[in-house]
């Protein structure tokens, strides 16, 4: 889909994030602290991203997961900000997701730190 498509689709922040891999606040995102059961969604494009029972409170403010659905979300290195990051991405359009970290619980060790504004939650 065309950039400009992609803004008209969505909202200047869900574009900020999705397309431009800007970020949201912590804890104003609106899924960091829902407990609803269901299947996270990609907000540009649908594909399933998360499911709720992989969900869990990192205390950073953002949802968290320990694990995604496979094959629908990948990865790169992320050196912005004079760092280096594990960059998530939708696997079906590119969208920006957030940032995983080796820091998780048990069994995978990971923490999926994702921006609300990237998901869309299709409850169970």
């Amino acid at each position: 889909m065309a950039e400009e498509a992609w803004k008209d689709k969505l909202t200047p922040d869900e574009y900020s994030i999705c397309r431009m891999k800007g970020t949201e606040a912590p804890f104003t995102g609106k899924y960091y602290d829902c407990k609803d059961r269901g299947t996270y969604k990609c907000k540009c494009c649908g594909a399933d991203l998360f499911n709720s029972d992989t969900k869990f409170d990192s205390g950073t403010g953002w949802p968290s997961f320990w694990e995604p659905v496979r094959g629908n979300v990948r990865s790169e290195t992320d050196t912005s900000y004079g760092m280096e990051r594990t960059e998530v991405l939708c696997s079906k359009c590119g969208s920006h997701l957030g940032h995983v970290f080796d820091d998780g619980p048990a069994p995978t060790g990971l923490r999926y730190c994702i921006n609300s504004a990237s998901l869309k939650l299709e409850k169970k």
